[in-house]
């Protein structure tokens, strides 16, 4: 019975010994997170430069932080990515990698495994990148952190799970918006078979529609309201939350679901800026 006890005894101990080691290495790991927060920033740039084929494959996935296109008639990406973090531990919580040949240029951004408490309490590095584009390429976006800007894309335009502000000067074919935290403002120049997607937005939706637009639009489950500023487009409200219109003589498809916000239709900057020069033109 008295080895028992003993027994039991020792298991106690050696029990209450591997959670004080256990505390005193997470206290020790804690306070390593604190004093590293306090440190000064740390920087880290990236610059590269591609060749891209007309109608090449861009995508951003897991960036924490802004994006911001610019495209041109150049067959050059160029990519810079500015990443700030409270210490090097910080920026070595996160790492960006690109990966590229002529059809495709994938900038990926990821967490990096690291202890415990680093996980839930220590901070982590941001990253902003800046593209310098060719128009001739389709672009996808996910996980983004962060305000998601283009300017111009003659091809595809696909993002989802962004945290902030949407803004696509143009887009020509096939465009999908999901799971969008903020408002969004896309240019449509051309919309094909494939249409315009939008679901789960929390924000406002303005959709500034080129002249010689054509298509016919849905929307259900809408928290808001469907207005235009144009004289060719024609809205009936069925139901609450449920809206549809016809665009010019109709055509290919703008379905949108799950809207907290409103949808504003309005007219392309690539159509104001001739029309207002032609009005200026006129009163000479």
């Amino acid at each position: 019975m008295k080895r028992i006890v003993i027994l039991v005894v020792l298991v106690a101990i050696a029990g209450v010994a591997g959670v004080v080691r256990s505390s005193v290495g997470s206290m020790s790991e804690l306070r390593h997170i604190v004093s590293h927060q306090k440190a000064s920033d740390v920087r880290q740039e990236i610059r590269q430069s591609y060749q891209l084929s007309p109608g090449a494959r861009v995508e951003l996935t897991g960036l924490n932080g802004a994006v911001k296109i610019e495209t041109s008639d150049s067959n050059t990406a160029e990519v810079y990515i500015e990443r700030t973090a409270g210490s090097q531990e910080a920026m070595d919580r996160r790492k960006v990698t690109i990966e590229a040949d002529a059809n495709r240029l994938t900038i990926r951004g990821e967490k990096v495994d690291s202890g415990f408490l680093s996980r839930f309490f220590g901070s982590s590095a941001g990253e902003c990148a800046t593209l310098k584009l060719p128009r001739q390429v389709s672009v996808y976006a996910k996980g983004v952190n962060g305000a998601f800007v283009t300017t111009d894309i003659d091809g595809a335009v696909e993002a989802t799970g962004i945290n902030g502000r949407v803004q696509i000067g143009s887009a020509v074919g096939k465009a999908t918006f999901t799971g969008i935290n903020g408002n969004i403002i896309v240019g449509l120049k051309k919309i094909d078979a494939d249409g315009v997607t939008l679901s789960g937005i929390n924000g406002n939706i303005e959709l500034q529609l080129s002249a010689d637009v054509n298509a016919d639009f849905d929307v259900r489950g809408l928290n808001g309201r469907v207005v235009t500023d144009l004289p060719n487009v024609t809205i009936d409200k069925s139901k609450h939350g449920s809206y549809s219109a016809r665009i010019g003589n109709g055509g290919a498809g703008i379905s949108a679901k799950g809207i907290n916000g409103n949808i504003r239709f309005t007219r392309g900057a690539m159509d104001v800026a001739p029309a207002a020069a032609a009005a200026v033109a006129d009163q000479k």
